[in-house]
């Protein structure tokens, strides 16, 4: 079971920047996709962004061309680097990582059942 760890979630003003890391306890291989879910109180999880090893992405698209995914395989940690932020954007983020599926399948299909997944981190956008 690979342990993940988010950091850098904090309170920020609509339109600001924010980057969220999460690091890897070990070497995901060739055939996981790690990707970045987030809940808002009194809503259901869903999935946000992904990217398997060889870099293919997928966003939801309510982040498209505000947000990119992105990875160092060297340091195991995955990024989301979220700009022009709204006050919906508000939500805890998890980090999560599964064996097999494509970027898309994870963000639209994954649960939290299945793969393992970090405890989150909190982002909160001001009006």
């Amino acid at each position: 079971q690979v342990q993940l760890v988010e950091s850098g979630g904090g309170e920020v003003q609509a339109g600001g920047s924010l980057r969220l890391s999460c690091v890897a306890s070990e070497y995901t291989h060739s055939d996981y996709c790690m990707g970045w879910f987030r809940q808002a109180p009194g809503k259901e999880r869903v999935g946000v962004a992904a990217i398997d090893n060889d870099g293919n992405t997928y966003y939801v698209d309510s982040v498209k061309g505000r947000f990119t995914i992105s990875k160092d395989n060297a340091k195991n940690t995955l990024y989301l680097q979220m700009n022009s932020l709204k006050p919906e954007d508000t939500a805890m983020y998890y980090c999560a990582a599964e064996d097999g599926p494509s970027p898309s399948d994870f963000v639209l299909h994954a649960s939290p059942d299945f793969g393992d997944w970090g405890q989150g981190t909190q982002v909160t956008v001001s009006s």
